[in-house]
Parts: structure tokens; C-alpha cells; sequence
């Protein structure tokens, strides 16, 4: 969703609220793709500081389904939404990026939500995320998901020194 930032330059202390629905259906991370499997409307007070510097104030929620890390099977992980954020509007997009700064999310007088709260998401990501604790993952064999079952890989971990007999062992195997 896209807000017109121009119709609260007029007076200096105004502020409106917004409620804004998010379009996106996928969040793109640096760390993959993931569905959002919820979404509640962001609700954003945007205030006139004068100026020309506008304070965003504003709160949400997102359920994201991103895959645990050992078993790979799709977790709902709820994240907060809170946004704090000053824009600056007689900085020039150049000017932003050369004081790090970068507001991708502001375009002209225009605010985009989604990438606004697609920023918030990317700082708010878990480390790690477990479908649960005693998760014990995925067979690094064959890929079988040991929470539901074993399977009949050999699990012996071999003295890497002794790669070189092994291979011997094989090769008579094969003759």
C-alpha cells in the first residue's frame, strides 16, 4: 500500500493514522522466501514534525512459515511489527544513501507499507528456529525426518584417518 506523505506537509503538528492492509503474500529475506501464513493491518500514526521531517509511529503482526533447521518441516513463527522510524524529507535519496540512511521504502512523497514492514521483518528474523525442541532432524543420508521414524543408514562415525583402508576395503569389494 502506497500513502501520499505530501498531504501532511500543510501544517506543522498534524497527524493522521492509517490503517493499512499488506499486499504481499511471500516475504523475500536475504535468507530465502517465506509465505506468510498471517497478517493483521499495520496500523501507522504518521505526525508532522515540522520542517519537513515526518515521525512514523506504528504496529502490526506477521506469521511467517519458515522451515525449522534440522528437519526442514514448516514452522509458524508469529513476529511483532513496531515501528519507530524519522523520514527527512528535504534529504535527497543520494543524501540518505551516503549517510546510511537508506529509506527504501519512501519513493518521492510516496510511503510504501509493505517494504516498510518487510524492513521491520528482516531486522526482527530469528537465529534458529526449531519445530521443537528435542527437533532431531533429518537423516544426513538419505533424508528420512527422524522425528517420525529411523532408518537403516549406517550411523558409525569412522576415524577419517582410516579413509585410505576403507577405500582399499571397497575396492576389493568391487573386484
Amino acid at each position: 500500500m502506497l500513502i501520499n506523505l505530501s498531504e501532511l506537509f500543510s501544517v506543522e503538528g498534524k497527524a493522521k493514522t492509517y490503517q493499512c492492509e499488506l499486499e504481499m503474500d511471500r516475504f523475500h529475506s536475504p535468507q530465502g522466501d517465506y509465505e506468510i501464513a498471517e497478517k493483521s493491518p499495520v496500523v501507522l500514526q504518521i505526525t508532522n514534525e515540522g520542517n519537513r521531517v515526518l515521525h512514523l509511529e506504528g504496529k502490526g503482526a506477521v506469521t511467517l512459515s519458515i522451515p525449522c533447521s534440522r528437519c526442514l518441516e514448516p514452522v509458524a513463527v508469529p513476529i511483532s511489527v513496531e515501528i519507530d522510524e524519522k523520514i527527512d524529507m528535504k534529504q535527497s535519496e543520494e543524501e540518505r544513501a551516503r549517510e546510511l540512511n537508506e529509506q527504501f521504502y519512501v519513493s518521492g512523497y510516496n510511503l510504501d507499507v509493505d517494504r516498510l514492514v518487510g524492513n521491520e521483518l528482516t531486522l526482527n528474523l530469528p537465529m534458529k528456529v526449531l519445530c521443537r525442541e528435542d527437533c532431531k532432524g533429518i537423516c544426513n543420508r538419505c533424508g528420512t525426518n527422524l522425528n517420525y521414524g529411523t532408518c537403516d543408514c549406517d550411523t558409525r562415525s569412522l576415524d577419517p584417518r582410516m579413509s585410505v583402508i576403507q577405500d582399499i576395503f571397497k575396492q576389493l569389494k568391487e573386484v
